[in-house]
């Protein structure tokens, strides 16, 4: 046997995977235990068939999402889930099974429908054998990730929350003195869209000039690219094209209508965006305004298939006018928390490329965790417990 042959087993020999269990949607009754996919929960059941920690995989499509699930699961017959991990650490097979399956499949070259043998005869390098401390490293790496979008929905909600208080039940510092005309503050107008904002209407260059290799602009063509809160750099264009500078607001124009972003760079906008700004660059106030007047989706536009809303829809679009030195006021606020999250993600960012970084040299035993002094979590010895 060769030495290179010694550093590599089956995956068989690891871990065994098996699949999930049938459980269409309109059989599932309330519960609490996660309904397991190839891309994740999807939903919840009150029935379980897996005692957890649990870790999953794609049957269908691309093998190399992985998902760990803590508790009692239902996997479904879309997933391949580890049903003996044959003494290893589940936390550890999790980030373990990210690395191998992404390595030997691609959306390219997957085969849908795959079963458990494809992966079970994978000839994989064997891990070293600190399973514990190196998930222990990898899982403080996500819990940190984690707790940031935890804090930014937080954030983000206190902004929302104090918008609607102050702009949508009139609760705004001072009101107890003000004058009320038929329900509405005096001194409050009624405007449009058009008159506190500009807009840009994307429009899309020639698919030719599309690319992955970074030449050009990012490029976002729709919902499709959006991100939590910035959108996706996945596709760039190498051709001039109408743009959204740093800090307008991206706003959806075809179905579904209203859904925003924030552009974190110049970008080219495909004819699913619209940029806007405001005219007195209070971009904080105008991206609340935004999201709770377009709370419910669709509220504008037209169109025979799916709604879609042009420039003119959206200048027209009519609100209240506040006095400006409460407009001023809530921007002051709201631009804050909105750097808070701006510093937040910015983090999590470096926080991911870092745990990229380790993940394989970790797993590979390039990068030794035997020396380290790693108190681990209870809930990580319940984990092995149970494997």
């Amino acid at each position: 046997m060769s030495e290179r042959e010694k550093k590599t087993f089956r995956l068989g020999e690891f871990v065994t995977l098996k699949r999930g269990y049938d459980l269409p949607v309109q059989a599932r009754g309330a519960g609490a235990y996660p309904v397991v996919s190839s891309s994740g929960v999807s939903g919840s059941h009150g029935a379980f068939k897996v005692e957890g920690p649990g870790v999953v995989t794609g049957r269908y499509g691309t093998l190399g999402e992985v998902f760990y699930i803590p508790g009692r699961f239902w996997p479904l017959n879309t997933s391949l889930y580890v049903q003996d991990f044959k003494g290893n650490d589940p936390k550890f097979v999790y980030y373990y099974l990210q690395t191998v399956l992404s390595a030997n499949f691609n959306a390219a070259g997957a085969v849908p429908g795959v079963n458990r043998n494809t992966p079970h005869k994978l000839k994989v390098p064997k891990p070293p054998e600190a399973q514990q401390k190196i998930a222990a490293v990898l899982s403080a790496y996500d819990d940190l990730i984690e707790n940031n979008k935890r804090r930014i929905v937080v954030l983000e909600k206190i902004a929302e929350e104090i918008y609607r208080e102050w702009f949508v039940r009139m609760r705004f510092p001072g009101y107890e003195k003000t004058k009320f005309v038929k329900g509405v503050p005096e001194g409050w107008k009624v405007s449009t869209l058009g008159d506190l904002a500009n807009f840009t209407m994307g429009q899309s260059p020639k698919s030719e000039f599309y690319n992955e290799a970074g030449e050009g602009l990012p490029f976002n063509q729709g919902v499709g690219t959006y991100g939590d809160r910035f959108p996706k750099r996945i596709t760039y264009c190498s051709s001039d094209g109408r743009k959204a500078k740093e800090h307008d607001i991206l706003f959806s124009v075809r179905a579904p209508v209203g859904r925003l972003n924030i552009a974190d760079c110049e970008m080219i906008i495909g004819r699913g965006l619209a940029a806007i700004r405001h005219k007195q660059d209070l971009n904080s106030y105008l991206f609340y305004l935004l999201k709770v007047a377009f709370t419910n989706e669709d509220i504008i536009g037209n169109g025979a298939i799916f709604n879609a809303v042009g420039k003119n829809e959206l200048a027209k679009f009519k609100l209240f006018k506040p006095e400006d030195n409460l407009i001023l006021k809530f921007e002051e606020i709201a631009n804050r928390v909105d750097r808070q999250i701006e510093l937040l993600i910015s983090s999590s960012k470096c926080l991911i490329s870092t745990r990229a970084f380790l993940l394989p040299r970790l797993l590979s035993g390039k990068l030794s965790v035997e020396d380290l002094d790693i108190r681990f979590p209870s809930s990580m010895q319940q984990d092995m417990t149970a494997a």
